[in-house]
């Protein structure tokens, strides 16, 4: 389950330093991914535009990473993993300017000795009010 857990050290480091390669290492060719700003990607090459035009909208920012409640499972070659996820925007000078947060699962199997994330979910409660998704727990 280690190796499970190391995918979220690289995705956090990957997301921090706005590596697109390194991002993308840790899915699957053929990952389908149910995201919380889009309906649906289909495979690496839709998940590398995404990761692209997210990395270069964010000019001089970073972003910090941040999962709390990680919870493993893995049978033989196939695992998943769940978490909250904190997405927070650093200014250049280290000033965290905003924040949202989130649900993730993942599904991972393990391929030629490495795991990787076939599936991902990220979702937020709906508040059924005003309908509005609220990103922050709480």
């Amino acid at each position: 389950m280690k190796e499970i857990t190391a995918l979220f050290e690289t995705y956090k480091s990957a997301v921090f330093e706005k590596d697109v390669e390194a991002f993308l290492s840790i899915f699957d060719e053929n990952v389908h991914i149910f995201d919380m700003w889009e309906w649906t990607y289909e495979g690496l090459p839709a998940w590398r535009k995404m990761a692209s035009g997210w990395f270069g909208s964010l000019g001089t920012e970073r972003v910090v990473v941040t999962f709390d409640d990680i919870r493993v499972q893995a049978i033989g070659e196939m695992g998943f993993a769940s978490a909250f996820v904190r997405f927070a925007a650093i200014s250049e000078s280290g000033e965290e300017l905003r924040y949202l947060q989130n649900r993730l699962t993942w599904v991972a199997q393990k391929k030629a000795g490495a795991w990787k994330i076939i599936h991902e979910h990220t979702s937020g409660p709906v508040d059924g009010k005003t309908m509005n998704v609220r990103l922050k727990r709480g």
